[in-house]
């Protein structure tokens, strides 16, 4: 078993033992390697402007991503290959993305530069488009407070694209992807003080410690779970890192069942769906900022156990399973009956979520997922909403609904379900049930909404649900 971390940053190869290991990834680039182009500003993943691209094993190849190195501790870096902003130099010159930064001023105080250099190199890498629409996604979650957008997006719009060196050309990868494949066979345990982490390489390994630590705190992604140790103090002395586990990471498809791993992160999610469930991409869209949907994972986000979280409600109303594994074996739990009340999760101190299984809709359903949030990137919701619906002749046939941050769990409607089924479907009726819903939700007030502020969106919803519906009608309907 390895009593080390290994990755490489910018080419060069790092053991990393002890201390070093249960720190941001931010700091020890900047404080232990004096890499200090990745700046912190938010340390909670908001800002961008320590923005990292890492390069981790995927199909024999180095796969690279923007995340955040804020919320990113060094231990989740095992096994993978780290640029920064240092390591995007053109032969010891400006990058094309960096020439055009400086050709159209496109930094005044530079704090947040580095992190737009960074994302837009990782977009430029990945795509041939440049267009507008494609380049204010890449930088969604990278702020700047002083520059101003549209000098920012004419630099990248402006970008000399032939000219950027392919990152596989920058770093031949041959070098890291046999000492990666070679060492995924092995496990890693690092410890400091009264803390460690176990970074398992089977599944039989992650059940094993997970029942003889039942306390071990789990990492995938770690996009809340770190914000918590960076702003809360919160410091597990055990945890365990899903990093390396083979076969988590795949999203397949059989008998209209999609399973998802429990490492496959929002933006694999999202752009599986683009196509089959276009209601849950959008949703997916709206999740974080491209820099957290790359490291965010749906079963964190179903683990989270929010009241207010944005995947829930679509799992609610398509009667999703979860797959849990523990010492005994392999458990499934309907997402229904998961959530036992706020942060209670039918889930077993030995157990971790091993997959998703989420049936698809059917050609003849209509799926509407809904996200009320005071800003749209970047936020977290007021209110979630999810709604299943067949339609013959206007009647409703069948329908699920389910409703977030209106209770302590996400909460499916039954009553409201059972008054519309087999009603016409009309604006009356969708009011009655607005109505009915209030009877099966329970909100409070807090900083994101009164009580009263919810219930009204709570009728709302249903009302916006029936002019949605007809509005794409008249749109299929029109010549």
């Amino acid at each position: 078993m390895r009593d080390y971390l290994h990755f490489f940053v910018n080419g060069q190869e790092c053991l990393v033992r002890g201390a070093d290991a249960f720190q941001p990834l931010s700091s020890y680039l900047r404080h232990k390697l004096g890499m200090t182009g990745t700046k912190v500003v938010c340390e909670e993943g908001d800002c961008g402007a320590c923005t990292i691209l890492e390069g981790r094993l995927k199909l024999g190849k180095l796969e690279y991503k923007a995340i955040n190195s804020c919320i990113h501790y060094v231990y989740q870096a095992d096994l993978s290959h780290i640029i920064t902003v240092e390591g995007l130099e053109n032969q010891g010159e400006l990058n094309a993305v960096q020439e055009s930064m400086v050709a159209c001023h496109g930094a005044q105080c530079g704090f947040c530069t580095p992190g737009f250099i960074v994302a837009l190199s990782g977009y430029f890498d990945q795509t041939t488009e440049i267009n507008p629409p494609g380049i204010k996604n890449c930088v969604t979650g990278n702020l700047c407070r002083c520059t101003g957008y549209e000098p920012i997006i004419k630099a990248a719009m402006n970008v000399d694209r032939p000219s950027l060196v392919p990152l596989s050309q920058m770093y031949p990868p041959d070098k890291m992807i046999c000492a990666f494949e070679s060492e995924l066979k092995e496990s890693a345990s690092i410890s400091w003080n009264e803390r460690s982490v176990f970074i398992p390489s089977s599944l039989e390994e992650a059940a094993r410690f997970k029942a003889e630590n039942p306390q071990a705190v789990i990492i995938t992604g770690g996009t809340d779970v770190c914000v918590n140790m960076n702003k809360r103090a919160f410091a597990p002395k055990k945890l365990i890192s899903f990093a390396n586990l083979p076969g988590l990471d795949d999203i397949s498809v059989s008998n209209g069942m999609m399973t998802v791993g429990a490492r496959v992160t929002m933006s694999q999610l999202k752009d599986y769906v683009r196509t089959t469930v276009s209601e849950f991409h959008n949703i997916l869209w709206l999740f974080g900022s491209p820099q957290i949907r790359n490291a965010a994972t749906l079963a964190g986000n179903i683990a989270n156990a929010s009241p207010i979280g944005d995947t829930a409600p679509f799992l609610f109303i398509m009667d999703a399973v979860l797959e849990l594994q523990g010492k005994k074996g392999i458990r499934q739990v309907r997402i229904n009956e998961f959530y036992k009340g706020y942060k209670q999760l039918d889930l077993n101190p030995d157990e971790f979520i091993l997959s998703i299984a989420i049936p698809l809709p059917e050609k003849d359903e209509i799926i509407k997922l809904y996200k009320v949030s005071r800003r749209k990137h970047l936020d977290i919701s007021t209110n979630t909403a999810a709604f299943r619906l067949s339609l013959k002749k206007d009647i409703i046939t069948n329908i699920a609904i389910s409703y977030g941050g209106v209770a302590p769990v996400i909460l499916r409607l039954p009553k409201t379900e059972a008054f519309l089924t087999g009603k016409a479907f009309t604006l009356e009726a969708m009011r009655e049930a607005g109505e009915i819903a209030l009877t099966e939700i329970s909100p409070i007030d807090d900083v994101r909404g009164s009580r009263a502020f919810r219930n009204q969106l709570a009728r709302n919803l249903m009302l916006k649900l029936y002019y949605d519906i007809q509005e794409g009608r008249v749109a299929v309907c029109q010549p």
